[in-house]
Parts: C-alpha cells; sequence; structure tokens
C-alpha cells in the first residue's frame, strides 16, 4: 500500500543532518513523516520541487514588530507577512514596545494577538528591568517566552540596565540564555557631543568600538561571576569578535546582514539615516572581522534586528532621526547572495538560521528537517536572480535600505507547520501562526 500525506514536497534537494541530496518530504498532522523516494506516495497537496533548495525552517531571533502602541510603523500580522514572504519561519520578537513586555500580563496580551493572526510561528523575549529583576526566573519559564533580553544601552524608560548591579540582579536568577543590547551607556552619553547635526556618518562616531566592546567585556565578566549563560544580539566590531572567541563557554552571538553587507563609507553617503542603526553599521574592516568571526564558528546565529520606522521618521534631520531598518524579509536573498559568492557555504547558513537557534534557545521540534520535526521549510532557488525592491516588501513602512540590490539566491517557498502559507511570491494560506515550544521545561501556550 503506497504511503499518503497531507502535502508531499517533490524532487527538491534536502539540506538536512544527513548531508545534501535530492528527496521527497512527506509531511502529515504538521510534522515530518518521512524523507526519501516517496514517489510512489499521494498528497492532498504536492509542490513540484525540482531545482529547489528544501532548507530547515529559518528562525530569525530578533524582530521587533512594534505591537502593541507603535504600530503605525508596523504590527504583528504585517510584520509576519514580511517574514514569510522572505522565507522565514519562524521569529522572535522583542519587548520594546508600548507597554512595554516586562510582565506576564503583557507577554499573554502579545500571546493572544499573535495566536493565528501571524503567518509564522514566534516567541516573545521579556524585558529585563531593575523592577522585575526578582521575578525573571519565573517570567523566562512562562509559555510563549524566549527568554530574558535587556537593553545595557540604547534603551529608555525601565527596559534601561546599564549598571552592573542590575545586571547581576538579573543574571544571578536566570537559568535559560538571556539576550543583550551590548553599548556601555555611560561612554554614550559622554561621546553625545561627537554627533555632527545633519550628518549620519557620524553615527558610529558617538557608538564607538570601544563602547561595544567595554559593555561586552562587561557582560562576560558578570556571566562568569554569576554562572550565567550570555547571548550578545548583533555584533558589530571586529574587536568583540576576536574577543567572543575566547569566551565561547558562557556568550554566544548573533551576526546581521546589515553589518554583514554595507561598509559605512559608502552606505551613510548613499542612505544617509535609511541605514542609520544600534549600533551602528561601520566601516569595511570591521565588516571583515565580522566575517572572520562567521568563518571560524565564533557566531552562532543569524538574526535581523528588523526595526522599521515609516519614511518620515527615518527623513528627519541626524540626529533627531531613529535609529532601525527593515530587515526580516531581506535576511534570506541577502545571505544567499554571499552563499552564491562564496563567502560562506548553504551548510553554515543552514546552521546560522536553523540548527543555531535550536541548540542556543532550547527550541523544540524546530530547526531541523527530521521526522517528528514540525515541517517547517524553507525552499529556495540558489540560482534565481531578483532584485530587491521597496515594492517587494510587505512590511507596513514599505522600504529597505537593500532597494534596488540584485541578488542570486531567493526565497521560493515558506512551509509552517505544513502549510505552504507562501509560494512563488504569493500568500497562500490563512494566518496560523503559533507559539513556540522549548526544552527544558518551558511549554509554550496550548
Amino acid at each position: 500500500m503506497s504511503q499518503s500525506f497531507d502535502l508531499l514536497l517533490r524532487g527538491g534537494t534536502v539540506v538536512n543532518h544527513d548531508g545534501e541530496g535530492l528527496a521527497d518530504i512527506g509531511v502529515t498532522a504538521g510534522r515530518v513523516a518521512a524523507i526519501g523516494d516517496l514517489s510512489q506516495a499521494s498528497a492532498g497537496r504536492t509542490l513540484d520541487c525540482r531545482g529547489l533548495h528544501l532548507l530547515p525552517g529559518v528562525i530569525d531571533s530578533q524582530v521587533h514588530f512594534r505591537e502593541p502602541g507603535l504600530d503605525h510603523k508596523e504590527d504583528l500580522e504585517t510584520g509576519s507577512r514580511a517574514a514569510v514572504m522572505g522565507g522565514v519561519t519562524t521569529v522572535f520578537e522583542m519587548p520594546n514596545t508600548v507597554p512595554q513586555t516586562t510582565s506576564p500580563d503583557a507577554l499573554d496580551d502579545k500571546l493572544k494577538r499573535a495566536h493565528h493572526r501571524m503567518h509564522c510561528d514566534f516567541a516573545f523575549w521579556v524585558g529585563g528591568t531593575h523592577e522585575n529583576a526578582r521575578d525573571v526566573a519565573e517570567l523566562e519559564r512562562l509559555p510563549g517566552a524566549a527568554g530574558i533580553k535587556v537593553f545595557i544601552g540604547s534603551s529608555t524608560g525601565s527596559l534601561l540596565v546599564e549598571d552592573d548591579a542590575g545586571i547581576t540582579e538579573i543574571l544571578k536568577r536566570t537559568r535559560r540564555r538571556s539576550a543583550f543590547h551590548a553599548e556601555d551607556e555611560a561612554m554614550l552619553r559622554d561621546r553625545k557631543g561627537l554627533r555632527v547635526p545633519g550628518d549620519p556618518s557620524s553615527h558610529p562616531v558617538w557608538r564607538s568600538p570601544e563602547a561595544a566592546l567595554k559593555a561586552t567585556e562587561r557582560l562576560v565578566r558578570i556571566a562568569r561571576e554569576t554562572g550565567a549563560r550570555i547571548h550578545i544580539l548583533h555584533i558589530s566590531t571586529k574587536e568583540e569578535m576576536r574577543y567572543l572567541a575566547e569566551h565561547k563557554d558562557v556568550a554566544t552571538c548573533e551576526l546581521t546582514p546589515h553589518h554583514l553587507t554595507l561598509d559605512g563609507t559608502e552606505a551613510y553617503a548613499r542612505l544617509g539615516t535609511l541605514v542609520q542603526m544600534n549600533p551602528p553599521v561601520r566601516g569595511a574592516d570591521h565588516r571583515d572581522g565580522l566575517w572572520w568571526g562567521l568563518s571560524q564558528g565564533v557566531a552562532d546565529v543569524l538574526g535581523s534586528d528588523h526595526a522599521p520606522h515609516t519614511l518620515e521618521e527615518k527623513q528627519k534631520t541626524y540626529p533627531e532621526s531613529p535609529s532601525g531598518m527593515t530587515g526580516v524579509q531581506t535576511l534570506v536573498p541577502v545571505m544567499l547572495d554571499h552563499v552564491a559568492a562564496g563567502r560562506l557555504s548553504l551548510q553554515r547558513f543552514v546552521d546560522l538560521t536553523s540548527a543555531g537557534p535550536k541548540r542556543i534557545f532550547g527550541i523544540a521540534r524546530k530547526g531541523r528537517l527530521a521526522v517528528g520535526y514540525d515541517a517547517d521549510v524553507t525552499v529556495v532557488d540558489l540560482k534565481r536572480r531578483e532584485t530587491i525592491t521597496n515594492a517587494w516588501i510587505a512590511s507596513k513602512c514599505g522600504w529597505t535600505p537593500h532597494d534596488g540590490r540584485e541578488v542570486t539566491g531567493w526565497p521560493v517557498g515558506t512551509v509552517v507547520r505544513g502549510q505552504a502559507v507562501m509560494w512563488e511570491g504569493s500568500l497562500t494560506e490563512p494566518s496560523r501562526g503559533e507559539a513556540v515550544r522549548f526544552e527544558e521545561g518551558f511549554p509554550a501556550r496550548g
């Protein structure tokens, strides 16, 4: 008797624990049921994947979707639509919304807003503050929580925890890996006078490599003192990468496509405030240092740091202009273009976007194409040449710093728990996103 599946992805090149090779994937009840020659099988829906590569679903563990409170820039539906249009199957969303995600009620509100409204699966970071430091052990275990996120620079109000005592109070209570925005706030205050009105190229002068390195060094020291595990977000300097290579026992780290792709010397002249980010896009020497860390295995994950603002907001005169840019939809094509250029292997890309997040955050049933795992698949055409344009961007703000960039490698389909939610540039299923489940006794919302 021939096998029967809900969905059959036929004839693609599967990239997984077994290497890379032609195979079919059969999906039943949202999970991978079989991998191999399924030519005799039938299915409720079959996708012809000949000439395409089937990757484990891409996980973007740092996005800002702005809801609630800032949803004129983005919301959970539009941000997740941008994610699946770009081949991303799961996102971890950040706590700097209004209100901030720092309490059980605020987290529960986001989970209710997201359930079957987001197009991809999701978890939410809970902000660590002075006020909730005593509660972080409970907060990080809540259903749908990705863990604790702390800003030790570049934030406002209670989300800014810049002092060693405050960081220590949080880290001595956490058991999961906490994430950090690492820029030294005291140095940033002292250097504010280096900002040149109307000149966004002064942004990386103000937010210097030394401010980033000092913060990262402080975090590693406190992590050792408290026995904690930490994750440093959006590394932007060559010095941090070299330093973290010596401290992998306590610290994992993230790289972003914009820090790996853009050269500040050229980008500020061409894009102005559109390329303004925290931490900043820097010169080619730092970009080369990040590639060294990626090639040597120091970097653990890729995250987009998708942080949209409207064009009207971004076009304010520096330094009144806000920091942040879109990124979740362009993560896959921009990085596949680096694969095409030989800067990293396809296997390394998979490690950074699926196996890496699974490993360091303890994600259950995701991060691999394997029987029993969620059928999350990013379907890509490695040879397809396209031009990224603002018109393609599904984010509410409707722009990308990569407008006009030609790339080789393109997301053709996005499968989330067996549902082909995007195929050939069109949404093909209603939104059915659900909360991520975690290992180590961290159940998600039922």
